[in-house]
């Protein structure tokens, strides 16, 4: 049987220069944090004697950890903007649209349109709202003196200025009087109006549209882009005009006038659900339809509902690409397992050497797992550096706000933290099991 002595006795290798610093003494300095500290130095110490195959070694987690905090940062900024952009329009608005959702053969509900006096019927019922806004859409195009484009023109109601929060950079908005009257005057986005007239004034000129001729009387300020069309891009008519004038909205039995959508703005988005009920109750009293589950004719859309939606969808897939992209975390993890288990072998005579010195397992175990995390950390926080590259560059081009909080950063680092650790649990077990006889006669 072999004896202390024995260990004592069998020749030791001259280390290597490179690896010289891993044959410091590490148990024999004080224990703790300094302990700790010394186990961080050799291994930093390890990784800087194999540059290359270090930096192989780390490249599934910098690619991992990119990845993941470069999607978070987009996911986020995409959800932010989407979000901001349907409060802007407003969480307290209800739009109504004609057609049923359940269009198709044998739909005899499909064919029914919104009117007018549907419009006035809502009105009539006094509910607590900001206002109540129908509208008529058509595509057409705009002629002015020097130009014209192609634009969406919508017939509106002088409320549906109050309920969209809309306000004039030049002239004035579409008046009752020029309700009443189907006037032909008209109110331009600021997009539209510097298309169609530069930098020249606007508010007086005239344009023609299907041959009708159209005074402009105001001009709106920039509302900005939005994900379901910009405001400024277009064009504003008193809807009588567009009904009788532009676009013949007569209703099929000749007795009224089509409108595309009523728009509501309810003074409380608390009451949104009640008075989404309470409008379908009377559309469905009005346009005759039964009580045995008949689909309705029209479609009431609650703008809170829409906010909560997208945004769960948002969510939902900025965690699932996170996901993708921490599959090469685990990958990365593995590559990490493996490099350190060829590291083991390499080194078996250095672990028998230290353990013939009086090393404890649980020296040799605190060694390889603090390699494997220090390996995991680095390649986080070169991933977190390129990972940020791309969030930041779409933000300084405008394109989207894509912050990198810090909820961001710790989840990156904290991943990267935590694949070293596991993955880098068995190798090192596996350093501290092994016999330091055995570990010395290893050639």
């Amino acid at each position: 049987m072999m004896t202390t002595l024995d260990v004592q006795t069998v020749p030791t290798p001259a280390p290597a220069a490179s690896d010289d610093i891993l044959f410091q003494p590490i148990e024999a300095s004080s224990s703790g944090l300094g302990s700790l500290w010394e186990v961080v130095r050799i291994s930093f110490g390890s990784l800087l004697a194999n540059k290359v195959r270090s930096l192989l070694t780390m490249l599934g987690v910098i690619i991992g950890v990119a990845s993941v905090v470069s999607l978070l940062a987009l996911g986020n900024g995409a959800s932010a903007s989407i979000t901001g952009e349907i409060e802007a329009i407003g969480t307290n608005v209800l739009t109504i649209s004609a057609g049923s959702q359940n269009r198709g053969p044998g739909n005899a509900t499909a064919a029914q349109n919104l009117t007018m006096d549907d419009a006035r019927a809502i009105e009539a019922l006094q509910l607590p709202v900001i206002g109540v806004a129908p509208q008529l859409n058509s595509n057409a195009q705009i002629v002015a003196k020097s130009a014209d484009k192609s634009a969406q023109i919508v017939g509106i109601t002088p409320s549906f200025q109050v309920v969209n929060n809309l306000t004039m950079q030049q002239g004035s908005f579409i008046t009752e009087e020029h309700l009443q009257g189907a006037n032909t005057v008209i109110v331009l986005g600021s997009t539209l109006a510097k298309d169609l007239f530069g930098n020249g004034q606007a508010v007086g000129q005239t344009v023609r549209i299907n041959n009708q001729s159209l005074r402009v009387v105001g001009v709106l300020t920039p509302q900005g882009g939005s994900a379901f069309g910009s405001e400024d891009d277009r064009a504003y008519i008193p809807i009588t005009t567009a009904q009788k004038r532009l676009f013949n909205a007569r209703t099929p039995d000749g007795n009224g006038y089509r409108v595309g959508s009523i728009t509501l703005s309810a003074i409380n988005a608390s009451d949104l659900d009640a008075l989404q009920s309470r409008v379908s109750m009377l559309l469905r009293e009005r346009h005759h339809l039964k009580l045995d589950g008949s689909a309705d004719d029209f479609n009431v859309i609650n703008q809170a509902e829409i906010l909560g939606t997208l945004t769960t969808i948002t969510s939902m897939m900025t965690l699932f690409l996170a996901a993708v992209a921490g599959i090469s975390l685990l990958v990365g993890g593995i590559g990490i397992m493996n490099i350190m288990l060829v590291s083991v072998t390499e080194r078996t005579r250095e672990i028998g050497l230290r353990k013939a010195v009086g090393a404890r397992s649980h020296h040799i175990l605190m060694q390889f797992v603090v390699e494997a995390a220090v390996l995991s950390m680095t390649g986080g926080m070169i991933g977190l550096l390129l990972g940020s590259i791309i969030p930041i560059v779409v933000t300084q081009m405008g394109l989207l706000d894509a912050p990198i909080d810090l909820q961001t950063v710790g989840v990156a680092i904290g991943f990267s933290l935590g694949v070293g650790l596991f993955f880098g649990i068995y190798p090192a077990q596996r350093a501290a099991k092994l016999n330091p006889i055995d570990a010395l006669r290893h050639e």
